[in-house]
């Protein structure tokens, strides 16, 4: 009898059932998280309230997994870890001695592999170099190069091996990071197209290791959206054009993904991409036949599985209540106060307090002509009252640094025609839409477009006419103070580092200056992010005093005001 129980034990494993013929059945479990986005703990430590989601919760179910599958299961992060939470800011640059909080959770949890996203990449060289270092399992980047060396500047996959299977795993992450982030944080890399990389990798990976399952691990969508040429989402094309994987475990994009599809050799391959904040993670699991220690047969399954189901994992809070504590105080800090509320959806409508206080600081704190400046969550608000550290990150949500760059007026004028087309309906009555918005919500909510490229400006009078096409809705009155505005001189304009570079398209697309020109534009570069220079601002003022700077508007009034209000119901329900 007990000869039966440790054979049904070792079945629960995935380890075998052994016939006559000396076949096995070997079950493995993969699970993947991606962009967690600082998600370490379930409390949100900008609004200061707990949360259902985070790596206590995925410990927990983790947990629950090893007691079935036990060295059968691997565990792996998909990037965009670093940034997000007040948690992962406060040991990127506050507490830069301690084991980053991060590496010590990856190793606590027996994480097998990761890799880079871009966000990580967007905290510089000597925190993801620290924190990569720290990390007892390696951080996958294929296809993130040494300039110098022309070798990956990461380990390009990794082997493991379990119950006599051989899997491989490459990492690779979008390459669109030149795009968005200035090159003082990836100085030395390069970021080769993933599809490319991924031919020479694979047939490597077959010649050197012959593994019986290939993996993908890429920080990168399914399919589309090319930056300058380069393919930002590009897995799904990956796993149709490159023939041998079995999984690609996606992230980048925060959609949940969950399908087979046929490659070109007419194999089917699991795409499947958790989302985003670890609410939920990518399950996936194999079941291999094996005879004479070789894989003979091999199904793959996968699901999303909803970790806020499960209890956070006492033992990781308890383990890792001084890092939350540190963060506690850390957010707690009061820095200055304000004389009213501010809330990012007014910003949608007109000239707002939240934006255009951000504005001003970007004024003041460059000296620029103008400003450039988006709504960076469209529900961010800051009470009236004391304000914390932890209102730092609802004010501005990215860690980007601040430029001054030369735009012609032309320039300015094609920046902004761009960001309010993104923006603004074309409205042809006065019963349509002022916001350009979708029938129902999608991965952007209601908006067609992603809000954090819906640029105003500050430092000119302007009215944006909603009747009229892209190209012509813009007429600069003036500059701020009344002087004349020309479209032919060429003003300093203060703008974060993100738009600088590129992101969104506004800069190339819009004012139409070449990608690689860009550089040679920026006059003036912050040595440190863009939230750092704002809190300073409120320490030495003490109070805010916010206001709409009103230097802009839609037209005609008749139509966008009541529009405006029909929309904000829509969208914000009326608040």
């Amino acid at each position: 009898m007990k000869k039966y129980v440790c054979l049904a034990a070792l079945l629960s494993l995935g380890a075998t059932l052994c016939s006559a013929s000396n076949e096995k059945e070997v079950v493995l479990k993969m699970i993947e998280t991606s962009d967690v986005h600082g998600c370490y703990f379930p409390y949100d430590f900008i609004r200061q309230t707990p949360v259902k989601g985070g790596l206590a919760h995925v410990s927990t179910y983790v947990n629950q997994l090893r007691k079935e599958y036990g060295d059968h299961l691997i565990l792996m992060d998909n990037g965009d870890i670093l940034q997000g939470q007040p948690v992962a800011y406060y040991y990127n640059f506050i507490d830069t001695v301690s084991t980053h909080v991060c590496a010590d959770m990856l190793n606590y949890m027996k994480y097998d592999v990761a890799t880079m996203g871009n966000h990580d990449v967007e905290t510089g060289h000597a925190v993801y170099d620290r924190w990569a270092k720290q990390c007892n399992a390696p951080v996958l980047g294929a296809n993130i190069v040494d300039a110098a060396t022309g070798e990956p500047y990461f380990p390009p996959y990794k082997v493991l091996e379990r119950g006599g299977v051989k899997v491989a795993v490459l990492g690779m992450i979008t390459p669109g990071i030149p795009s968005w982030l200035p090159e003082n944080l990836w100085k030395g890399l390069r970021f080769e197209e993933m599809e490319q990389c991924a031919k020479k990798w694979t047939e490597i990976i077959r010649k050197r290791e012959n593994p019986d399952i290939l993996v993908g691990l890429f920080h990168s969508g399914p399919e589309g959206n090319k930056l300058n040429g380069i393919v930002e989402n590009a897995s799904a094309d990956v796993a149709r054009n490159v023939p041998g994987f079995d999984v690609v475990f996606m992230g980048h994009d925060h959609r949940r993904h969950c399908k087979k599809i046929l490659n070109v050799a007419g194999d089917s391959v699991l795409i499947i991409d958790p989302a985003n904040m670890a609410k939920v993670v990518s399950e996936v699991t194999f079941t291999l036949k094996m005879k004479k220690g070789k894989v003979v047969g091999k199904s793959v399954q996968g699901k999303l599985s909803d970790v806020t189901c499960v209890p956070a994992d006492e033992a990781f809070m308890k383990h890792f209540a001084p890092q939350q504590e540190a963060t506690s105080s850390f957010v707690s800090r009061k820095i200055g106060s304000i004389s009213a509320p501010i809330n990012a959806r007014d910003a949608f409508f007109g000239p707002s307090g939240f934006v255009d206080l951000i504005h001003q600081m970007q004024l003041d704190l460059t000296g620029a002509d103008l400003s450039f400046c988006a709504p960076l969550s469209p529900t961010a608000e800051i009470a009236k009252g004391d304000i914390y550290m932890s209102d730092m990150f609802n004010l501005y949500k990215f860690e980007n640094m601040l430029y001054v760059m030369e735009l012609t007026g032309k320039e300015i004028k094609g920046f902004l025609e761009m960001s309010y087309a993104l923006w603004t309906n074309r409205m042809t009555s006065a019963d349509d839409h002022l916001l350009l918005i979708n029938d129902k919500p999608n991965n952007f909510g209601w908006f067609c477009n992603p809000s954090f490229n819906f640029d105003s400006a500050a430092g000119i009078r302007y009215t944006v006419d909603v009747t009229k096409p892209e190209g012509e809705k813009i007429e600069i009155e003036c500059m701020a103070d009344g002087t004349p505005f020309s479209l032919d001189k060429t003003y300093k304009v203060a703008v974060n580092s993100y738009r600088g570079n590129g992101g969104g398209d506004l800069l190339t697309k819009g004012a139409g200056i070449d990608k690689k020109e860009l550089p040679s534009r920026i006059v003036f570069s912050t040595d440190k992010d863009l939230r750092y220079y704002l809190m300073k601002h409120i320490e030495r003022v003490g109070e805010l005093h916010p206001h709409a700077l009103n230097q802009w508007k839609f037209i005609p009034e008749e139509w966008t005001v009541p529009a405006a209000k029909r929309d904000r119901e829509t969208v914000f329900g009326g608040k």
